[in-house]
């Protein structure tokens, strides 16, 4: 491929980003509403819970990572984990319970009523973040849905965030700028 034409590829990538995001717009309630149930619960001494596999996991240790340090003000820390890091928790409750509680059952030991748990599924069909939204729905959290187009997550959370795109890249795309979006709200609402 020449120069001009990875040139060329790379501006409709960025192209196709940039509608993505513009489709996005007309579905902010949402954003909105969660980053508020975000802002109350932290207000009231709640945790932040956030989940996901392969690049929803690695979004979710970027939005934890963003309440617990900070994201553009300094603040004091917000408590927040990501329940993909642990590997020992992982491959112990994997092997003990099947990969489908491998967040449910932190939930269960680690959620309490109020926290929120956010679920992050591209495909809004991952059974362990189907399995950990109805374990946070149990225990009394307020538990969110960030998924692309289509599922069951976004039927059984508190709250349902959908990026209606086809391409899994371009979901993923959107969800790591309404993660940063919400962060910008929180600490908007926080420091007032």
């Amino acid at each position: 491929m020449s120069a001009d034409l990875r040139s060329a590829h790379v501006v409709r990538v960025l192209k196709d980003a940039a509608a993505a995001h513009e489709r996005m717009t007309a579905n902010v309630a949402p954003v909105v509403a969660v980053a508020e149930a975000i802002t109350k619960s932290l207000k009231r001494g709640g945790a932040i819970l956030v989940f996901g596999n392969g690049g929803s996991a690695a979004d979710a240790q970027h939005f934890a990572a963003e309440l617990l340090g900070r994201f553009e003000k300094e603040r004091k820390a917000y408590p927040a984990v990501a329940l993909t890091t642990d590997t020992s928790a992982l491959t112990a409750i994997g092997n003990d319970y099947g990969f489908d509680r491998v967040f449910a059952r932190q939930l269960e030991a680690l959620g309490k009523a109020g926290d929120v748990a956010i679920g992050i599924t591209t495909s809004g069909n991952s059974p362990n973040v189907l399995r950990a939204i109805e374990a946070g729905n149990q225990r009394g959290l307020i538990t969110v849905a960030l998924t692309g187009r289509g599922g069951a997550a976004g039927s059984i959370a508190t709250h349902h965030i959908a990026v209606e795109e086809a391409r899994t890249a371009r979901v993923q795309e959107v969800h790591a700028t309404v993660l940063h979006a919400i962060c910008e709200l929180v600490e908007e609402d926080l420091q007032e």
